[in-house]
């Protein structure tokens, strides 16, 4: 348990309590609602988490007891049963190990997670579909829910690029670690020449800042376009011109969302989604200024490969940046994504990123 626990620096965080507690005590911290809301977020967050951790350490000195005591005519079965919870409390030691390395500022938010086909037309178009897929078929197994913005069909198959919500719990602290381009190598289903082809598509991961954060744009700065929505065709496709497309001119950044009914909601949703590039582009900054000064070179987009999906001649997926690798490809790409991100975020707790 101690070792888990460092990971988690379990009296440092009881040490932060107190100083908050202390700090939330001030009359005057109303004074600045916004520092005061802060304040408040993070003191709950770690209540809850300390509370989780000492619980478990209860639970397990219990149980530990209990083990003591068999003895007699059913002691057979009294230690099957303690067999049955220590198992209870080693998967959930695991899932808290799990998420204690996710110490990010922004680990605990929801996430908006774009996917753009890379060169290649339709062979990259499907993989950026394929990739789409995955991370839908991983948020439903963890019971987050996800919505599409917007998608951009390809001519013949797959997308070229699409925005997705997945909203839960720490969705962000774990998907960050697909932020960058990931690499398919395979035998075409679009090529009658059953040529080995290779594609790229460009993942961004960044958290939903919601309306907790303030974000001030100037509406000058914003170019609204409206257009009639586009789909994969039926009922469900708008015949009025309900979709919004926000360029920030000053960055040139451009959001697009079609998949609400009405224009005002699809305005709303893009705002949202602008709002958080905008302070993702912030933060970036701030990192790479900070890499600067380390002497660090910071990539990122096209440049930035992270991992490798490899189905001809062998199979297997490879991270780049952990060095994990898997021969099981199917059950990545059907969602199976825990291994690759546990590894990702052990190597970014030793790196100390």
């Amino acid at each position: 348990m101690k070792r888990s626990w460092s990971v988690f620096d379990l009296p440092a965080k009881e040490s932060r309590i107190a100083e908050l507690r202390g700090e939330t005590a001030d009359p005057h911290i109303w004074d600045d609602p916004e520092r005061a809301q802060e304040l408040m977020q993070t003191l709950s967050s770690l209540d809850g988490q300390v509370q989780e951790w000492r619980e478990l350490e209860t639970a397990t000195a219990d149980l530990l007891d209990l083990a003591q005591l068999i003895e007699g005519e059913d002691e057979a079965q009294m230690a099957s049963e303690i067999a049955q919870q220590a198992k209870q409390l080693e998967a959930k030691l695991a899932t808290m190990r799990f998420r204690a390395m996710l110490s990010g500022p922004h680990d605990h938010r929801s996430a908006i997670l774009s996917v753009y086909a890379g060169a290649g037309g339709t062979e990259s178009q499907d993989w950026a579909e394929m990739l789409l897929r995955m991370y839908l078929r991983w948020a439903e197994q963890q019971g987050y829910a996800s919505e599409i913005y917007d998608e951009t069909e390809g001519e013949e198959a797959g997308l070229k690029s699409v925005t997705v919500e997945i909203s839960g719990r720490y969705v962000y602290g774990y998907l960050r670690s697909e932020k960058g381009v990931h690499r398919l190598v395979r035998i075409s289903p679009f090529d009658n020449a059953h040529r080995r082809h290779t594609s790229f598509a460009l993942v961004e991961v960044i958290p939903d800042i919601g309306d907790e954060i303030s974000i001030e744009i100037n509406p000058d700065d914003i170019r609204t376009d409206v257009y009639r929505a586009s789909g994969h065709g039926g009922q469900n496709v708008q015949k009025n011109s309900t979709a919004i497309r926000l360029t920030h001119i000053p960055t040139g950044i451009v959001v697009q969302c079609q998949n609400e009914r009405s224009q005002a909601q699809n305005r709303e949703r893009a705002m949202a989604v602008l709002r958080a590039r905008l302070y993702d582009l912030e933060l970036q900054r701030q990192e790479e200024e900070t890499a600067k000064l380390r002497g660090e070179h910071v990539s990122a987009g096209w440049g930035n490969q992270i991992r490798s999906y490899v189905l001809h001649p062998y199979r297997m997926v490879k991270d780049l940046r952990t060095g994990y690798e898997t021969g099981n490809t199917d059950a990545v790409l059907d969602g199976g994504l825990d291994e690759l991100i546990e590894a990702y975020l052990k190597h970014a707790v030793g790196d100390g990123h």
